[in-house]
């Protein structure tokens, strides 16, 4: 039944979902294919989600999300609607927008933010925006078998998602001078503090940590942190609060990254924190990221890099996409899905070691 442990990435994991499945006494089907798959959790209905492949890799990340799922009977359908970088197809925005509206959940590749022609928005951002997907939420922790400078990293980064400079408000008044605005407001800095503060409760967290540049945008950031004290005092005292300013926090986060446990953050240093928290546990293929909102929540890498040079290579590490397919799982209420298939892929990384070129080894995916 069981193939050579030497199987590909996605391979290997389909084989311990088979595994899993029978460490739990549960049933298996032959297909037609000569896979086993595992009869389990069966559902009434699929539940429809949106996906979006996306630019360079994610066609291929979601074609091995598709397997694992296959293999984990996840009761879960796929609606692909092909959002690109592309300027001249204004469509697939409006048709990603109604898609995703419709099912409520999307699982998404990145998509490429072109800055060559300023009159082209990020559709990325145009994601977030539309839908108010207002907190992004990364989980930042240490694999045993990967190594890196660090040991025992485990942060949660929670990013305001939808104002800052992140608004796009810019324009040059004369040749050779731009404005470029960041908006903040009260109410939006009030709603991912509330959010940080939730999710630590949630997950058991002692502690959040505002990270700021108050000292010199002493308006804008100055709110930020007001607003966030103002929330941990009144209404969350049982959890530490503490704040940072941002270049002190990047460096803090390089020295001792295991003194953070949530950091809370405005857009722009969300972008850039989280990226180098994700270099910190081995790189932009392990870590996935959460867009949620109150009405919608699109699951995706946590670094938003396409892998254009990784195309048909047959390398680029899938464990990222599928931690995303583990936590739309969870957001879903399939937990036991979920569990199987996080299981299944420490399992592969971690006991049986087995690893892309980017975490040093030499696996193929495929």
């Amino acid at each position: 039944m069981y193939r050579a442990l030497c199987v590909p990435l996605y391979d290997l994991i389909s084989v311990m979902v088979v595994a899993v499945a029978l460490c739990r006494t549960m049933p298996l089907t032959l297909n037609h294919e000569g896979h086993y798959f595992a009869d389990i959790f069966l559902f009434p209905h699929l539940q429809l989600v949106t996906a979006l492949p996306g630019d360079g890799i994610g066609p291929e990340m979601l074609q091995h999300v598709q397997k694992v799922f296959g293999y984990a009977q996840v009761p879960v359908d796929f609606e692909e609607v092909n959002l690109s970088s592309v300027p001249e197809s204004p469509d697939d925005l409006s048709q990603a927008l109604t898609a995703i509206k419709r099912n409520g959940v999307a699982l998404k590749g990145n998509i490429e933010s072109k800055f060559d022609d300023p009159q082209f928005k990020s559709r990325n951002v145009e994601l977030r925006r539309e839908l108010d997907l207002f907190a992004n939420v990364l989980h930042c922790c240490s694999i045993p078998s990967v190594r890196s400078r660090h040991r025992d990293i485990d942060m949660i980064i929670i990013r305001e998602n939808t104002e800052g400079e992140y608004s796009g408000l810019e324009h040059e008044t004369t040749p050779g001078i731009v404005e470029s605005l960041k908006i903040v407001t009260r109410t939006k800095i009030e709603r991912i503090s509330r959010f940080a503060f939730q999710y630590a409760k949630k997950y058991g967290r002692k502690k959040i940590t505002a990270v700021h540049k108050a000292n010199i945008q002493k308006l804008g950031d100055g709110l930020f942190l007001n607003v966030c004290k103002e929330i941990a005092e009144k209404e969350y005292p049982e959890i530490k609060f503490d704040s940072m300013i941002v270049d002190n926090a990047s460096m803090q986060l390089v020295a001792r990254p295991q003194q953070f446990d949530i950091m809370l953050m405005p857009n722009l240093y969300g972008n850039i924190i989280s990226n180098i928290a994700c270099g910190l546990v081995g790189g932009p293929g392990l870590v996935s990221g959460m867009n949620i909102g109150d009405m919608y929540a699109v699951f995706e890498t946590g670094t938003r890099n396409t892998g254009t040079s990784l195309v048909g290579k047959d390398v680029a590490n899938p464990t990222a996409f599928i931690r995303a397919s583990a936590d739309m799982l969870r957001y879903l209420g399939l937990n036991k899905h979920a569990n199987l298939i996080s299981d299944s892929l420490y399992r592969t990384l971690v006991e049986r070691q087995v690893h892309t070129p980017d975490i040093g080894g030499t696996a193929k995916v495929s």
